[in-house]
């Protein structure tokens, strides 16, 4: 070292004010030394702050997810779907417009909840997106994996003709009902009703368009139609079509005769159907069968008030009747 770099030294560590001053890293660039570079590039960084489980959501899958997006040094996201109870279903590829994004929630796992920084060339580009999004911005994203379905193998499916279809595996078939179901199953929990009857009702045309090779098959097919049916019945039962609930729960007793939810979807319909014989003699049998069940007892005490109040009317009308043809 010069004798003019060492006095200076000595003066910086004598004089605060001579000391140069140091650069405090900004937000996004702390989280930058906890994250792991997705691509390589730079471009997307992630850090995992709770983990998932099972494997990484596929390509093309359908993802139910809860996220925020932020600009630096706001704490106030420019976009959340964290306020909704249930958030829509969003379709890769379809319905992410956002290539980083895509990309990052490929690399997640069912319950996993990360953070993404995406450059702009992964995000709203060197343009932005005025007013919210500004020129050349890095977007931070908080993104949680509530569930996600492999709805790519189930376009595929449909994609295929009747005759490509017959082709497949039952297995695949299986796997691709499974998944309408749970679709099914996720519009039905949100009150979609009319969605999830189309879903039940997709799910049950593949079923029925398998021409089946054996019996062993048949049965298979038969198996996986029941749990379908019963989920019509209780549907049709939420949009108040009472015929068709009954409709879709005698096709299960059909299949398992002694199947005590389709015995007691059955005698809600003709209780809405105001048809009480009927209703019990279903309850009954269901009754018979899990005679503890609260829901099937719950269900007779009003079939049975109901019955009552009704033969009393009809009582209450024929003696009004017969008074006014004796001219009382």
């Amino acid at each position: 070292m010069s004798k003019n770099g060492f006095m200076n030294s000595i003066r910086r560590l004598i004089n605060p004010e001579e000391r140069p001053a140091r650069i405090t890293p900004s937000p996004f660039e702390q989280l930058r030394q906890q994250m792991d570079d997705v691509l390589g590039d730079g471009g997307i960084l992630k850090e995992v702050v709770q983990s998932g489980e099972g494997p990484p959501v596929p390509e093309n899958a359908s993802v139910l997810i809860h996220y925020s997006g932020f600009l630096e040094y706001s704490d106030r996201p420019f976009e959340t779907t964290t306020h909704f109870k249930y958030p829509r279903m969003m379709k890769l590829g379809r319905d992410v417009t956002l290539a980083g994004l895509e990309m990052g929630l490929l690399t997640m796992r069912r319950g996993e909840f990360a953070r993404f920084l995406f450059q702009p060339q992964y995000a709203y580009g060197d343009m932005g997106c005025p007013p919210l999004i500004p020129a050349a911005a890095v977007i931070l994203y908080e993104i949680q994996i509530l569930d996600f379905l492999d709805s790519g193998q189930v376009d595929n499916f449909i994609a295929m003709s009747p005759e490509e279809q017959n082709t497949v595996a039952l297995a695949t078939l299986l796997e691709v009902v499974c998944t309408l179901r749970s679709f099914g199953n996720r519009c039905f929990n949100q009150s979609r009703y009319d969605n999830a009857k189309d879903r039940y009702k997709q799910a049950t045309m593949l079923l029925g368009n398998r021409e089946t090779q054996s019996a062993a098959e048949m049965e298979t097919i038969k198996m996986a139609l029941l749990p379908l049916y019963l989920n019509l019945s209780l549907t049709e039962l939420r949009l108040d079509r009472p015929h068709k609930a009954l409709k879709y729960g005698n096709k299960a007793l059909e299949i398992d005769s002694a199947n005590t939810k389709a015995l007691f979807r059955c005698g809600q319909a003709y209780l809405e159907l105001h048809e009480y014989e009927s209703a019990q003699d279903y309850l009954i049998t269901a009754q018979a069968k899990k005679p503890f069940d609260s829901d099937i007892n719950s269900l007779l005490r009003k079939v049975a008030i109901c019955y009552k109040d009704s033969l009393d009317k009809q009582k209450d009308v024929y003696s009004k009747m017969f008074r006014d043809l004796r001219g009382e």
